[in-house]
């Protein structure tokens, strides 16, 4: 046990990297992968967002407020930012006299997303005792 326990924290640590992680290291080097995270994604809201929009052509605001049991404030917030980084497409329109506002995932994102998915993998593969 404690041998599982010095080698996890190695692996933590950085001090000690098995060979399927140096060769995990290397593939995301070749295709230009980013070694970290996408913080962008990684947030719970985003997350959310994203990954909702991946199995779904498009949402509107309310299914996305409903889906992720959120507020309207904060899921604005976080879906400005996505828009910002041209991960999402808003929409905005009136139906008939209501205001309506539907999202679509990017070219952009599905790429950051499969990425993103691909390191969270490696990570918990990583992790996992042998």
């Amino acid at each position: 046990m404690a041998r599982q326990v010095s080698r996890a924290a190695a692996r933590v640590a950085g001090a000690r990297r098995p060979a399927r992680d140096v060769q995990r290291l290397r593939r995301e080097a070749a295709l230009g992968a980013p070694s970290e995270l996408d913080r962008l994604i990684h947030e719970r809201i985003r997350l959310g967002i994203v990954s909702a929009l991946a199995v779904n052509e498009s949402l509107s605001f309310n299914e996305l407020k409903k889906l992720l049991k959120t507020t309207d404030g904060n899921l604005s917030v976080h879906a400005r930012k996505l828009e910002e980084a041209e991960y999402i497409i808003c929409a905005k329109y009136f139906e008939g006299r209501l205001p309506k506002t539907v999202y679509r995932l990017t070219i952009t994102v599905q790429r950051a997303l499969e990425r993103y998915l691909n390191h969270m993998e490696a990570l918990i593969q990583s992790m996992r005792p042998r």
